[in-house]
């Protein structure tokens, strides 16, 4: 029986399989993902055509000016941060906390981003998800106990 050693968690992945290589950035980036799992703001993401996504976050109180989208490589970072105006004014109750947040999103490659707005406290941001091209390529199989540079073509026996 397999006995790890005290404070090492087994964790069973999917690209751990010799049959997926170079996907280990994959596994980064879901890693990073689950970091950024925090609860707010809510948000939905839609597919509002075959190729197109909406990604859509519940931003009440926030302007235009308390928030930044930025794609940062395979990332969109969406950042709120509300000036506290509060000078001046005495809360009873204070349940609506001027509350800075970052949510980020790890997008496919070639995921293009459209566009964003607000409207009634909602944020929106629109993606188009371009259909990839399928690609077939024959590889040939050379006879001579090493691979053909690239290029490079087979020595034709001339039959002499």
């Amino acid at each position: 029986m397999h006995e790890e050693a005290p404070g090492i968690v087994s964790r069973s992945s999917v690209f751990g399989s010799p049959l997926f290589l170079g996907f280990d950035h994959l596994e980064q980036m879901l890693d990073r993902v689950q970091k950024n799992a925090e609860g707010y703001p809510p948000y939905n993401i839609e597919q509002t055509a075959a190729d197109r996504l909406r990604i859509t976050l519940a931003v009440a109180g926030f302007s235009m000016d308390d928030l930044q989208i930025t794609q940062e490589d395979n990332q969109l970072v969406i950042r709120g941060r509300q000036k506290d105006e509060v000078e001046g004014r005495v809360f009873i109750h204070r349940g609506i906390a001027a509350r800075q947040f970052q949510r980020a999103f790890v997008l496919a490659e070639g995921i293009e981003v459209e566009g964003a707005w607000l409207d009634n406290g909602l944020l929106h941001v629109d993606l188009r998800r371009p259909q990839p091209e399928v690609r077939v390529r024959t590889i040939r199989i050379n006879g001579l106990g090493r691979p053909l540079p690239s290029g490079e073509a087979e020595p034709v026996d001339s039959g002499d």
